[in-house]
């Protein structure tokens, strides 16, 4: 973990009908310093989207050759490679190369319209990449719910995910802008 990261705990129910994956995560986040609340929360959205035991979160900001979320096999061959916000060209390029299948979680609105516009073409030779751009509401609502303790319960079904605790719910309709040929699924 990061040198001065703030431990951030949550016990995350997840219940996604589009995999029939209905299971509890109790997860710990490391928020580096410089990573917003928003950010932190589309890391957590972005585990319970492709939940599993093999998943596991990056060693954070500061490490270059690591995604914010990664999923590897018994031999340490790299399955899934979960990167958010808006990462450059060439180390999506490279994450292609080293994982069979790359998935982008965009967020912040005009900012990742303009990434998108300067990268797409790019970025649509990637066979292997997944880019899903997220709200601008539906994230600002995730950043509210981030508390150094959690209790959220996650409902996933056709692209609309709602997440919360409590009276608290954000709702976010997740946006395909290029999705991956190579059919993998976790």
């Amino acid at each position: 973990m990061a040198s001065n990261a703030t431990i951030y705990k949550a016990a995350l129910q997840i219940s996604d009908m589009d995999r029939h994956y209905y299971q509890g995560h109790a997860i710990t986040l490391a928020r580096h310093p410089s990573e917003t609340d928003e950010r932190m929360m589309v890391r957590l959205l972005a585990f319970a989207l492709h939940a599993d035991e093999a998943l596991s979160f990056g060693r954070g900001l500061s490490t270059e050759d690591e995604p914010a979320l990664w999923q590897k096999d018994l031999t340490g061959a790299i399955n899934l490679w979960i990167e958010v916000g808006q990462p450059d060209e060439k180390s999506l390029r490279q994450a292609c190369g080293r994982a069979t299948q790359v998935v982008v979680y965009s967020y912040g609105g005009r900012g990742a319209d303009l990434w998108w516009e300067k990268n797409r073409i790019t970025l649509e030779r990637l066979h292997n990449l997944t880019v899903v751009n997220l709200p601008l509401e539906g994230s600002r609502a995730l950043a509210q719910l981030a508390q150094p303790g959690m209790q959220l319960s996650c409902t996933i079904q056709e692209r609309q995910v709602w997440i919360g605790k409590e009276a608290s719910t954000a709702h976010l309709e997740l946006m395909p802008l290029k999705v991956s040929s190579a059919r993998f699924r976790p």
